[in-house]
């Protein structure tokens, strides 16, 4: 069973930083492509970062591209969000995300596994 538990978010001002933490637990979390999703209030949930099990490939989305970092530490089992230069739109309670898959036959299933959140704030 994989767990993720996040860490790291609190209250800033605008323009200052945090990192955000995702511990993974289990005997697999180094093969799952992981992702960072934030849902405001009133709002869908969006994904705002993602990165490939083997750290290659990197999403940002259009609002944090150029501010937010997504990186991963496959052998602590942890990936991290670094935010710079946050904005009060930033604000919204951050989820880390595993996403595996399993073929069976030629179909391909995928499955996701989501940590509770971290709220971030940033006030103006």
């Amino acid at each position: 069973q994989v767990q993720l538990v996040e860490s790291g978010g609190g209250l800033v001002q605008a323009g200052d930083s945090l990192r955000l933490s995702c511990k993974c637990t289990g005997p697999t979390c180094s093969t799952y492509a992981m992702a960072w999703f934030r849902q405001a209030a009133k709002a869908e949930r969006e994904r705002v970062a993602a990165i490939d099990w083997i750290g290659g490939g990197t999403y940002y989305s259009h609002s944090v591209k150029g501010r937010f970092t997504i990186s991963r530490d496959n052998a602590k089992n942890t990936v991290y969000l670094q935010m710079n230069g946050l904005k009060p739109e930033d604000t919204a309670v951050y989820y880390c995300n595993a996403k595996g898959f399993y073929y069976r036959g030629y179909a391909k299933y995928e499955y996701d596994y989501w940590g509770q959140g971290t709220q971030v704030t940033v006030s103006s």
